[in-house]
């Protein structure tokens, strides 16, 4: 009987054991949010000084400095490594902002991503330059593109569409008011008809009107056809669809003329016509003049 209680004890720990090893697997971000984050940041917090300077991220310091070590607080003068600013945890990693010192540049820290990936038995490292002289260590606790999440925030707006979810966590974004033409280019299975989908999904939510061209029969874009404005497929109806959309360019452009604008977005907001996203087979082009 003395021996029940400590046969209990260990099937506990045995099941909680097994419970963390499902849960590492079967749900990454509860894991990652309850053992794998304190233990990398213990473990960064721990022994980032000596990963650093056994990673070449180390200057010398500036002759003042040395000299006040020396004489003043009576220490051993060591390299300097860049400044933590910053340290946060996410869903799906670490965040790092750091103040480089002089010496260093980011493609320093970037070449030892790697290093300090394993350094601090993450998954992976990405080194991102935030503005002069700072850089952000994205680290992912676990590999996020195995079972693909997007962040909540990750909504379309303002013709800004979140299309896929990058290897450090952040979501990969198309927006049209900045590159208002794409071209989307990949061997087979590389993923350009689901970054398709993605895109037209995103857009459907957007006060825009979408265009498809897709001269397979329909085959890409005839499940999109309930939310298309106008889908040609064959060349013909094409070349009908494109002799349409030349039209509604140069009346956009005798619009904007007539209101002294030099492109859609200076119009008035209740004098601008909705934005054309024209789809052809795999390529997305946005329609501003």
């Amino acid at each position: 009987m003395t021996d029940l209680p400590l046969w209990l004890e260990a099937a506990g720990a045995v099941s909680a054991a097994g419970g963390l090893g499902v849960a590492k697997y079967r749900a990454p971000r509860l894991y990652w949010s309850t053992v794998g984050m304190p233990v990398a940041s213990a473990r960064f917090t721990w022994t980032y000084r000596s990963v650093m300077d056994v990673c070449d991220l180390t200057v010398q310091p500036s002759r003042l400095r040395a000299f006040m070590v020396r004489n003043v607080a009576r220490r051993e003068v060591q390299p300097v490594p860049p400044k933590v600013r910053r340290l946060r945890g996410t869903s799906t990693g670490l965040r790092v902002t750091l103040r480089l010192p002089a010496g260093l540049e980011p493609a320093d820290v970037a070449a030892a991503s790697e290093r300090l990936r394993h350094a601090w038995g993450v998954h992976s490292v990405t080194v991102v330059e935030t503005k002069p002289g700072f850089v952000e260590l994205r680290m992912t606790g676990y590999d996020v593109l195995r079972r693909v999440r997007m962040p909540r925030k990750a909504q379309p707006r303002d013709l800004v569409v979140p299309v896929a979810l990058r290897e450090d966590g952040t979501p990969f974004v198309r927006d049209f008011r900045k590159v208002p033409h794409g071209l989307t280019l990949g061997a087979n299975q590389s993923g350009k008809s689901m970054y398709q989908r993605n895109l037209v999904k995103g857009l459907a939510s957007l006060p825009v009107a979408l265009v498809g061209i897709d001269c397979k029969r329909g085959v890409e874009q005839a499940g999109y056809a309930p939310r298309l404005s106008a889908l040609a497929t064959t060349a013909d109806d094409a070349d009908l669809l494109l002799a349409v959309l030349v039209r509604e360019m140069e009346e956009r452009f005798d619009l904007i003329a007539s209101h002294g604008a030099a492109d859609l977005w200076e119009l008035p907001a209740k004098a601008r016509p909705a934005p054309v996203v024209v789809l052809v087979d795999e390529v997305a082009e946005l329609f501003l003049t």
